[in-house]
């Protein structure tokens, strides 16, 4: 059954892959359609968090297919995943406060990026073996804070903050989002460091942790801002 690149029922890891790959194509066409009932300066992020759910789709079908047919870490496919979704996620930010800060420039999401790529490219690295463990890890994390430090502190951070600027539903989709950032994708650099620095997990594990981890942060990521897109629009439509 395995040889024939089909699931096997007791093989979690493998129906966990095929669960969340269908509910990214799910989301996907959800988003979509959800992005025609918006106000037009929510569009382009709903648009975008589609992207997201649907790149994210493609690369679980084909994780899928290489976990049930060799049972080991899709390394490759998971971090070609990440490279595509991850920025797309870091421009949602930059989308939904430059349409309440028209002259915001394009430096925050530069600033983003370069925290993005360095914190994914330390940890591919360090996965495949192509740098120790512990190197990846610790650079990974610096890629990671940096992130962090710009959303909560940073320019975009401050913009966020500022309630004569920002309205409460940018304002929560942005919070939402940052916590998502924050403690979500804790779940990454906790399952890389008991899997790869201290050797106590599982290729079963650490892929079931990665598989409900994006399950959460990508979709998650997008209904926090199809949630405040709609309540927005709900309360100008009534105004």
């Amino acid at each position: 059954m395995v040889a024939g690149g089909f699931l096997n029922p007791n093989d979690t890891v493998a129906i966990s892959f095929w669960i969340i790959s269908i509910a990214m194509v799910a989301s996907t066409v959800f988003f979509l359609m959800e992005s025609m009932s918006v106000g037009r300066h929510w569009k382009t992020s709903m648009n975008v968090g589609a992207l997201v759910t649907l790149v994210a789709a493609v690369h679980y079908f084909y994780m899928r297919e290489y976990w049930v047919q060799i049972h080991a870490s899709p390394i490759v496919y998971r971090y070609i995943d990440w490279s595509i979704t991850v920025p797309l996620q870091m421009i949602e930010f930059w989308l939904i406060l430059s349409a309440v800060q028209p002259n915001l420039g394009g430096a925050m999401f530069w600033r983003l990026l370069i925290g993005t790529l360095v914190m994914l490219g330390a940890g591919y690295m360090g996965e495949s073996g192509k740098l120790p463990a512990e190197t990846g890890f610790i650079v990974g994390m610096c890629g990671w804070f940096y992130i962090l430090y710009e959303i909560f502190s940073g320019e975009a951070g401050a913009i966020a903050a500022d309630e004569k600027r920002v309205g409460e539903h940018v304002r929560t989709s942005f919070a939402t989002m940052r916590l998502i950032v924050s403690v979500g994708w804790s779940i990454y650099p906790i399952g890389y460091f008991f899997g790869y620095m201290c050797g106590q997990v599982s290729d079963d594990s650490l892929n079931l942790w990665y598989n409900l981890a994006d399950f959460v942060n990508k979709i998650g990521f997008c209904l926090a801002i199809w949630n405040s897109a709609k309540s927005d629009t709900l309360e100008r439509s009534l105004g």
